[in-house]
């Protein structure tokens, strides 16, 4: 007669067998440790990267250049140039302007103006900052920015307004960023970059 003992034996090893591989293999999955590789850091909202490159940009009429980041949106005005990036700006603007500005005359001239052109208006500070082509008028303040096309919420800008001025003329340099970027350096790169020619 056929004996089944061998049989049953086999498939008994055969299951004990396969339990120890599972087992094994569970065991050593928690028990081995792989390298986890760090998520990409993120950058808060309209912060600039520190690899951002720069180009320069000289008016077609000449009398000054500054250095912009390269690859942000262009659009010429009549004055002068607005760059944009996301939620970033640079605005370059020139004038005829008889006398040089003063904290005195941006707080009295300027200031008005802005508390009616921009919502939310918060003053800053007013200030007079050094850079590398001299001294310039620095006034600071946060506005509500356009509403966004899909969400219809504005973002609070800070903005830096610069009053450079020589031989009676006044370039304007206005920076905006949403509040809590962090663009300190950006924008002492672009302000330290502006020459008069």
């Amino acid at each position: 007669m056929f004996n089944r003992r061998p049989i049953v034996a086999a498939a008994a090893f055969a299951v004990a067998l396969g339990v120890g591989v599972t087992a094994c293999g569970g065991s050593s999955g928690s028990s081995s440790t792989t390298p986890t590789t760090s998520a990409p850091e993120v950058s808060p909202a309209g912060d600039i990267p520190d690899t951002q490159a720069f180009v320069v940009f000289a008016p077609p009429s000449g009398g000054y250049s500054i250095q912009v980041p390269e690859g942000w949106a262009r659009t010429d005005l009549a004055t002068g140039a607005t760059f944009t990036d996301k939620l970033n700006s640079i605005s370059v603007e020139s004038s005829p302007t008889t006398a040089a500005p003063t904290t005195a005359s941006v707080k009295t001239i300027d200031v008005p103006t802005l508390q009616g052109s921009v919502a939310a208006f918060t003053l800053g500070q007013i200030s007079t900052v050094t850079r590398s082509a001299g001294d310039a008028i620095l006034l600071t303040y946060q506005g509500s920015g356009p509403p966004d096309a899909v969400t219809g919420k504005s973002v609070t800008q800070e903005v830096e307004r610069y009053e450079f001025w020589r031989a009676g003329s006044l370039v304007t340099i206005t920076l905006t960023s949403p509040k809590g970027a962090d663009n300190v350096d950006p924008w002492k790169t672009v302000t330290d970059s502006f020459g008069w020619k």
